[in-house]
């Protein structure tokens, strides 16, 4: 179905919604969590990368990619969180890394800091953690009422455009295809239109407890000293710079790589430059 993703599927059915995931390869586990909007499409490169030494799961968030996509469900940040937890309990994990890019830092951390303990390293891609008041115009625009509703569920106007302005290199068709196959419909886009409603911004957002309780559970690994690589796409209009130096600020023993060309989909841009790094840093020697 998929040319450029040929993993099985694995599902794990949380109430009566199945969550859709892969499980590729043995040894230590690497745990894979998207962003909106894209599913665990965009880690396939780096999911056969980094199976051939490790056990890499990537979850489909419920609404995303080819998991159910339920009309009445609550798609905020703690139930994706809740979700990636009863995912890794559902594979007896006790411990794992963890590879986040944007929505997937938090729900990422959100898991990460409950359990803080079980994490061996971090990768981070273009994403954040903690609390902001920065949103682009373009985002802010997707949220407001009625009119968001239509432009990301009725005109793909979210997913759609992400081709091609998350990337300085083109895509090709059927890696473009790809990223967009599961979202083809208003009612496949329901979760699309729901995390970008649910950024949290203010204290009157639902989900801003959540990330609030996120931003703390990254002290508890700072405290650890966790491994963490940051790989960062420099010319991502939402994610920006900024993140960037607040990542680098709050864990200032991570090995940093900045890519100014790449945009917010790094591993579209970057992934030849990317992969050894990706190899070298979940590398485990005998010792380990």
């Amino acid at each position: 179905m998929y040319p450029e993703y040929p993993f099985q599927s694995h599902f794990h059915t949380i109430g009566t919604h199945r969550l859709h995931y892969v499980d590729e390869g043995q040894g230590p586990v690497i745990v894979m969590v998207h962003g909106n909007p894209t599913w665990s499409f965009y880690y396939r490169r780096l999911i056969a990368l980094l199976s051939r030494e490790n056990r890499v799961i990537a979850i489909d968030h419920l609404g995303c990619g080819l998991s159910d996509k339920p009309q009445d469900y609550n798609y905020c940040l703690q139930n994706h969180i809740d979700n990636l937890s009863s995912l890794l309990h559902y594979l007896d994990i006790a411990s794992f890394s963890l590879v986040v890019h944007d929505w997937g830092g938090a729900i990422g951390m959100g898991v990460a800091g409950e359990d803080p303990g079980a994490v061996e390293k971090v990768m981070v891609l273009n994403t954040a953690a903690f609390r902001s008041q920065r949103i682009p115009f373009r985002i802010s625009v997707c949220r407001w009422p009625i009119i968001g509703e239509l432009l990301v569920r009725g005109l793909n106007g979210f997913a759609g455009p992400a081709v091609f302005m998350a990337v300085t290199r083109k895509m090709d068709r059927e890696v473009a295809d790809g990223y967009l196959a599961p979202y083809d419909s208003w009612k496949n886009r329901v979760a699309v239109a729901a995390f970008v409603k649910d950024i949290p911004l203010s204290e009157t957002d639902p989900s801003y407890q959540a990330l609030v309780n996120v931003e703390q559970g990254l002290e508890k690994l700072q405290e650890r000293r966790i491994p963490m690589m940051i790989c960062w796409g420099g010319k991502d209009f939402c994610f920006n710079k900024h993140f960037y130096d607040e990542w680098c600020r709050r864990f200032p023993e991570a090995e940093t790589h900045y890519f100014s060309s790449s945009g917010h989909y790094v591993l579209e841009d970057a992934f030849t430059e990317i992969a050894p790094l990706a190899q070298q840093f979940f590398h485990h020697s005998p010792q380990e």
